[in-house]
């Protein structure tokens, strides 16, 4: 089954991804100061949220099998903890963020299933 974009370009879609994926990095390894609006939602809702939003978007770009995206961007969720344990700039890493970035992938996955539900024939 191909995406549900597959009238983009694959190096279209590839790019919209890594984009994504850009966006999450520079939001979650940036040093706390420099990410605009970080104390205005609560932390473990913006990790469902971004990481709700970054599955979808894969699922929604991708060829693969919906559970190697969802693993993906949940083994991106789990190394951005451990690079935050490890870093300077402000950051810490916490289980309870994974945990919260796995509650995203859950919902990105409803989603893309809710969209490939109503998808036209």
């Amino acid at each position: 089954m191909g995406p549900l974009f597959s009238f983009v370009p694959r190096p279209i879609r590839l790019a919209v991804f890594g984009a994504a994926v850009l966006l999450i990095l520079y939001m979650t390894l940036a040093p706390n100061e420099d990410v605009p609006g970080s104390n205005l939602l609560w932390d473990k809702a913006a990790h469902s949220i971004a990481f709700g939003l970054l599955t979808l978007v894969g699922l929604l770009m991708s060829t693969h099998r919906r559970l190697v995206v969802a693993g993906a961007v949940l083994g991106l969720g789990i190394a951005i903890e451990v690079a935050q344990s490890l870093m300077p700039f402000g950051r810490s890493g916490d289980w309870r963020d994974a945990l919260g970035d796995a509650v995203g992938v859950a919902i990105g996955l409803a989603l893309w299933a809710l969209a490939r539900r109503f998808k036209p024939k």
